[in-house]
């Protein structure tokens, strides 16, 4: 299965709540932390919900 890098570039300061929420479920607390997720309609979800905040790139395994 293919894997995600999600890696948080803006803060989440004056942001929804929601969005806030979201960034903390894909497992990123502060700006440059990164964390790896397998490729899921789910987490698909959760980055376009807060696609202004993070980066996305594939990793190669």
């Amino acid at each position: 299965m293919a894997k995600l890098k999600v890696t948080l570039v803006k803060s989440t300061i004056g942001c929804l709540k929601n969005q806030q929420e979201t960034v903390r479920s894909l497992g990123l607390r502060k700006i440059n932390s990164s964390a790896v997720h397998d490729d899921s309609p789910a987490i698909k979800g959760m980055i376009f919900t807060v696609k202004h905040l993070v980066k996305v790139e594939d990793v190669q395994e």
